[in-house]
């Protein structure tokens, strides 16, 4: 479907044909009809479905037909979980609001950096507000921006913001802005917690749902291959150079794994870099703009770091540690393939009953069985192969890690409880 159906203004087309966007996604002939209408939405679809043109437009196409003073007030607000999805969202909105006679002031708020220069960039105020939650409140408590004139608040990545132990943070945002306001929640899965969230704050949603089908699937191919853990380093040495990738992006699981194996690369002479939570924002924005520009051949990030993390024509994404569920696998993965391109999405599955189990089970949430694969020179040994085929994805709480809930599940889910 064309976009000139879907209600935009000229400003707005003209917009979105400089970017090179040709038709709207699934998800965006759905929401953005919906969202003009103010109504609230509920949506889910896979990564890389160009859900956040689906909301972006929208909220610019409300600000150019509002009539503005020379005040400006926070009418839209996006809250997401991360620093690089903020900054995502962001560049979306400035380079679909380029064209506009008075384009709205955006401000793209996050921790890592000085709160300083946000604050003066909040001087009279803001139209447009992408944030993360705490460094939102932090700015709030010091005055230097308003929200109670939102007319519409986005919630991106959802489950991640739940999972990630933001539901405080988000109570007390909720009560700082209007009452009567569009509310839209945006995201690729849906955790428990996340639909409890949404059906106490929207209100009649119209539900958008894109299921994965053949046609609007990433065309990701996904591959396992067993190995030992001690040779999975060397494995990923091997498949970067015989299969002269590009670029890879690397999944880990701890931030200590993330800077041990980007040092091991780079001892290898692999042009490699850590990317993890700790790390300052000017040294990850350095790191995202040196793998963009394939000045750094190998990221290797963790789950956290990752998200929101779109890299142009990315070919391949390594499970050097298994993600911690399932949903997580869809995010990984989702890294690649993106805008009808091709992608290559590796799994390593070391060798041992548990990770076998780990990732069977992944498997069958996900509805599909990838053959097992064995690297010449990279082999582990019959004992430990026959080992890991005596594992089991039957039992409900095992394999999956997250699925069991741990000590910091049960107490997000208690502080959700409180807020409801």
């Amino acid at each position: 479907m064309s976009f000139s159906q879907l209600g935009l203004s000229n400003t707005l087309l003209n917009a979105i044909q400089t970017r090179g966007y040709t038709q709207a996604t699934a998800i965006q002939q759905d929401v953005i009809p919906v969202m003009l209408t103010g109504r609230d939405v509920l949506a889910t679809a896979q990564t890389g479905s160009g859900k956040t043109a689906a909301y972006c437009l929208p909220l610019l196409e409300r600000y150019l037909q509002t009539t503005h003073s020379q005040a400006r007030t926070v009418q839209s607000l996006i809250l997401v979980p991360t620093r690089e999805l903020a900054v995502q969202v962001g560049d979306t909105l400035r380079s679909l609001s380029l064209g506009a006679a008075r384009p709205p002031k955006l401000a793209v708020l996050f921790g890592g950096i000085s709160i300083n220069p946000q604050m003066l960039h909040l001087r009279g105020g803001a139209d447009i507000v992408v944030a993360t939650p705490g460094r939102l409140l932090d700015l709030h408590s010091k005055n230097a921006i308003k929200l109670d004139q939102v007319a519409c608040l986005v919630l991106d990545e959802a489950d991640r913001m739940l999972a990630l132990g933001f539901a405080e943070e988000l109570k007390q945002i909720l009560a700082l802005i209007a009452t009567q306001r569009q509310n839209c929640f945006f995201s690729a899965t849906f955790a428990p917690n996340v639909a409890e969230l949404a059906q106490t704050l929207l209100n009649d949603p119209a539900r958008v749902n894109i299921p994965d089908t053949e046609a609007s699937k990433p065309d990701i191919t996904q591959r396992a291959i067993m190995v030992e853990a001690t040779q999975r380093t060397q494995l990923l040495k091997h498949l970067f150079q015989t299969e002269k990738w590009s670029r890879v992006l690397v999944f880990v699981a701890t931030k200590y794994a993330a800077d041990l194996l980007s040092t091991k690369l780079r001892r290898a002479h692999i042009s490699a870099e850590a990317f993890h939570g700790e790390q300052t924002q000017g040294k990850r924005s350095q790191v995202i703009s040196d793998f963009k520009a394939s000045r750094v051949k190998i990221l290797v990030a963790t789950d956290v770091a990752a998200r929101g993390i779109d890299i142009y024509q990315l070919p391949v994404v390594v499970n050097f540690d298994l993600p911690r569920s399932s949903d997580d696998y869809t995010h990984r993965i989702g890294r690649t393939g993106r805008a009808g391109e091709a992608g290559l999405a590796i799994s390593f599955i070391c060798a041992d009953p548990a990770n076998e189990a780990h990732f069977r089970l992944i498997e069958k949430r996900h509805n599909i069985k990838i053959a097992r694969e064995q690297i010449a020179g990279f082999i582990p040994s019959e004992d430990k192969l026959a080992l890991a085929q005596t594992a089991r994805a039957s039992d409900p709480n095992g394999g999956i890690k997250g699925k069991r809930p741990n000590k910091k599940d049960k107490l997000r889910a208690q502080m959700l409880t409180k807020e409801t």
